[in-house]
């Protein structure tokens, strides 16, 4: 089925937070422990800049989203950062390259200049080799920068793009 890319709506808000929760429950890409629920997911997606939700239009059914805002403030507050995740059953359907494209032309839009990725974990070879593969330009190795959901620490990879 054509994937559509669009801005979130509230709608979204259900599928969104089970997406997003699956991510953080894996406990190996996102920095958060603690689950969205129906009274926080909606004003944690209120607070970005943008979100970006890819959806199956015949169904209507949310397969991805990313987050977009500030990486940082005033000096800095012209450098944004994203976070994405895909529906498991969605997955090798090339659905993350499509969120972080768009997510580079909203970044654009909103008068960003550089997206950055702050904790790529090492282990994540699907995200690397995607990053490497749109120009994505490592910016070296934290050692230790990740806490693994079993406990030990993983290496993370900052990456960063002008936009």
């Amino acid at each position: 089925m054509p994937i559509t890319l669009r801005a979130y709506k509230a709608e979204d808000c259900l599928q969104a937070i089970a997406i997003w929760n699956d991510v953080v429950k894996d406990g190996v890409a996102f920095p958060q422990k603690d689950y969205l629920t129906t009274e926080s997911g909606p004003e944690f997606f209120a607070q970005q800049s943008y979100v970006g939700i890819a959806e199956e239009p015949d169904t209507a059914t949310v397969m991805g989203l990313y987050i977009l805002h500030p990486n940082n403030v005033g000096r800095c507050g012209h450098i944004c950062n994203t976070s994405y995740a895909v529906k498991k059953s969605a997955r090798g359907r090339h659905i993350g390259e499509k969120l972080v494209e768009d997510s580079k032309i909203q970044g654009k839009k909103l008068g960003f200049k550089i997206l950055q990725f702050n904790a790529v974990v090492r282990t994540n070879v699907h995200a690397l080799h995607l990053y490497k593969r749109l120009g994505f330009t490592q910016l070296g190795i934290i050692p230790g920068g990740f806490l693994m959901k079993d406990g030990h620490y993983e290496d993370i990879i900052p990456h960063y793009i002008k936009l």
